[in-house]
């Protein structure tokens, strides 16, 4: 038998219409709850991702974000001949397409030293390395450096939920192993140090990330795709933080005699991108990863946010002219699409990083469909591309360009696009709000946020863009407080770490260089090399008052000559907190670490929040507007007791922001009751509930008394105390409270 919640017709009428209307009510507050669980999830997927960090290693001598922006704004071509080290370009080149097992093209471009690699740095044995494809190699370099730049410990992240998602397309170095046909070539690392996949997962297992992990092969658009399923698992929950990128090398020169045959290359080695002379493209390597969170993860920690994520997406071109051929309608849709995900107008885009291969079929198409996209817009769009500087990168294609992109929105200039000296006739210029800048050229003005485009088109038929916007302004917090925060501190720690003696040295030839040329405080610098850097044995600390004296400190390091002192192992020593007694008080106690130290600040002012509810005006106490008698003095016990413990209490949060924790937590008197709340036995309220209750007995005692014993009651104690929860209530009949 069925029974239905709904009243039935015995029911009188009133009881029936107070049934209807509780069940109305209850629904409702469903309706709403779920309603508002519906908005959170659709919040959440347009909710911006902020990139916190990059790295690259690109052509050019392009092996940092800022290289690589003085590359891009120089307008430097950096293609060049094949190296020797690569293949013996005499041995595989024939000008005739035809001929088999042939390129026709001399040049790329190329990073440096890419056979170099430290692997004890990253835990792998000589031997292993040996066996290691370099784009792994690479991949882990630059996902470090990656890490540094956003200023988080890339060591310290052991078992976090963080995603890897990597870019990469071709195996070169497989053919000097497991794919040369001499099975005596293979040993026991060489499949692992050459399977695709393993160069994701090898990133996770030396850094003990668990969060999603995987290598994406979408040819050209590889990368692009890493950072828009990087972007979804943010939102999605799966990880916290992410790295996306991609990689590419050139070791061996099969894949450019198979792109000679679909005479896809430019025989010059150069993306002549949208203009009369394109003919193919340009091969070219290198690395890029950029560091992802969510918006409102990383303002809450306060991080550096290069750019937005506002939105993606992704389709496949489905059928076309041909397997490899572009679509115009797939490239106009998934551009509209990733508008629509970012909740934007065509016309609120300033700027797009085109594909830009420059081939003669692919340019007209891109920009065509590009224009059909953003059709509404009032002002011309400027569309540039990276390729024209050092080529198609191919996997890591997609993350060179976001890179551009995030540095020209960071000095609002759009580098010049190289080789366009004859516009493809092809184009319709004419009927296209489409300008193509050839210098460098001053982002347009806007009242809104700047924003731009990027596309990525995969030989695969799968397209990718995305929609980038600058970083939120920085908020200037106030701490609040009776004294106003000074904006520099007297003198500044700089740390610096490495895992040998020599790598230290360079590292600190490092510093001083760049010390010559950043604009950036000395104090943010500090900060960052002391607390966003994981820590190794070879160690060197030096204060300096500014960045001069910084810089000429580490040249004195550097002249000194190598005493070769084995640095210490540091796994065995143990911190501890020594919490004292009173004695120490005096007034305008730790004046100037409140006036300097953020994080010290707060913690007084922390304390002194909790103190006026009990009668103590703590910042009066130890920091006096005036010399009025009536006010209350650090020295008399009532205050003694609670001011030290604040002090104490805001020294141990000092301490623990500088990444000092303690193994073992010590007190003496008053500082016992610091120790037991720093460990956790009671909360801040309760421990100054019970330091300033002690101050008032012991206030009460008589002068001259060196010891007293304080003997009270369950109910007197818990009465005196105003409902601390402590053990000592739930002891004894009797309570002994003992003071000096």
């Amino acid at each position: 038998m069925i029974q239905s919640r709904w009243p039935t017709s015995n029911n009188s009428s009133g009881d029936s219409s107070s049934n209807y209307r509780d069940l109305l009510q209850e629904a409702t507050v469903q309706i709403r709850r779920l309603r508002n669980q519906l908005d959170q999830v659709e919040q959440r997927q347009v909710d911006p991702i902020a990139i916190v960090g990059m790295a690259c290693r690109f052509p050019g001598g392009a092996n940092t974000p800022e290289a690589y922006w003085e590359l891009l704004q120089n307008g430097i071509d950096a293609v060049g001949e094949i190296p020797l080290q690569r293949w013996d370009t005499d041995t595989y080149y024939d000008p005739d397409p035809a001929v088999p097992g042939k390129m026709y093209t001399r040049a790329g471009s190329f990073v440096d030293a890419v056979d170099q690699f430290d692997p004890q740095f990253f835990g792998i044995s000589p031997r292993e390395a040996k066996s290691l494809d370099p784009q792994q190699r690479l991949l882990l370099e630059v996902s470090y450096n990656a890490l540094e730049n956003a200023g988080i410990p890339a060591f310290d992240q052991q078992g976090s939920a963080t995603g890897v998602f990597v870019g990469l397309s071709f195996d070169d170095y497989a053919q000097r192993s497991v794919r040369s046909g001499n099975p005596d070539q293979i040993d026991a690392f060489s499949s692992l140090g050459n399977t695709r996949s393993i160069a994701a997962g090898r990133i996770a297992y030396v850094f003990g990330f668990q969060g999603p992990t995987m290598q994406l092969d979408t040819t050209c658009s590889s990368s692009l795709l890493a950072v828009h399923l990087a972007c979804q698992s943010l939102r999605s929950g799966e990880c916290n933080l992410a790295l996306a990128g991609g990689v590419n090398l050139m070791l061996s020169p099969e894949a450019t005699i198979g792109f000679c045959k679909l005479q896809a290359l430019s025989p010059d080695g150069r993306c002549k991108t949208f203009d009369a002379a394109a003919d193919g493209y340009g091969r070219g390597e290198g690395c890029g990863v950029v560091v992802l969170k969510r918006l409102g993860d990383a303002i809450a920690n306060q991080d550096n946010i290069l750019a937005l994520v506002k939105g993606s997406a992704v389709n496949h071109d489905g059928v076309s002219n041909g397997l490899t051929a572009p679509n115009g309608s797939a490239q106009t849709a998934v551009i509209r699409q990733a508008l629509l995900n970012a909740r934007l107008e065509p016309r609120q885009s300033q700027y797009v990083e085109a594909h830009g291969t420059g081939t003669s079929l692919g340019d007209p198409i891109e920009l065509i469909s590009l224009n059909q996209a953003l059709e509404s817009r009032f002002e011309p769009l400027l569309v540039g591309s990276v390729k024209t500087n050092f080529g198609h990168l191919e996997a890591a294609a997609g993350v060179a360009g976001l890179m551009k992109v995030i540095l020209s929105l960071q000095h609002q200039e759009i580098p010049p696009h190289l080789h366009l000296d004859t516009p493809n006739p092809y184009i319709p210029w004419e009927r296209l709000a489409i300008q193509v800048p050839t210098k460098l050229t001053a982002w347009p003005k806007t009242v809104e946020p700047r924003r731009a485009g990027l596309s990525g088109f995969g030989m695969s038929g799968t397209n990718a863009h995305i929609i980038l916007e600058e970083a939120p302004p920085s908020e200037n917090k106030s701490l609040g407080g009776s004294l106003p925060l000074e904006s520099e501190r007297p003198l500044h720690i700089l740390t610096l770490s490495a895992r040998s003696e020599t790598a230290l040295q360079v590292l600190v030839q490092q510093y001083q260089s760049w010390l010559t040329k950043t604009e950036h405080p000395l104090a943010n610098i500090c900060f960052t090399a002391n607390t966003g850097r994981s820590h190794f044995n070879h160690r060197l600390a030096i204060f300096a008052a500014d960045t001069a004296q910084m810089n000429q400190r580490l040249g004195q390091v550097l002249r000194l000559p190598n005493t070769n002192q084995q640095a210490r192992s540091l796994t065995n020593k143990k911190i501890a907190f020594l919490f004292t007694g009173q004695g120490s008080q005096y007034v305008g106690m730790g004046r100037e670490l409140y006036q300097i130290e953020p994080v010290f600040h707060d913690a007084i002012n922390h304390c002194a929040k909790i103190l006026s509810k009990l009668g103590v005006s703590l910042l009066e106490i130890l920091y006096p507007s005036s010399a009025v008698n009536s006010q209350p003095s650090i020295h008399d016990t009532l205050y003694t007791q609670p001011a030290l413990f604040a002090i104490e209490y805001a020294l141990a949060k000092l301490w623990q922001s500088w990444g000092i924790e303690p193994d073992y937590g010590l007190g003496h008197s008053i500082g016992e009751y610091v120790a037991a709340c720093m460990a956790d036995v009671f909360s801040l309220e309760d421990g100054l509930k019970l330091i300033t209750a002690r101050g008032r007995l012991m206030q009460s005692l008589p002068a001259g008394g060196s010891m007293a014993a304080v003997m009270a009651s369950q109910e007197q104690l818990a009465g005196l105390l105003n409902g601390v929860e402590i053990a000592a209530v739930n002891g004894p009949q009797n309570t002994v409270i003992s003071g000096e």
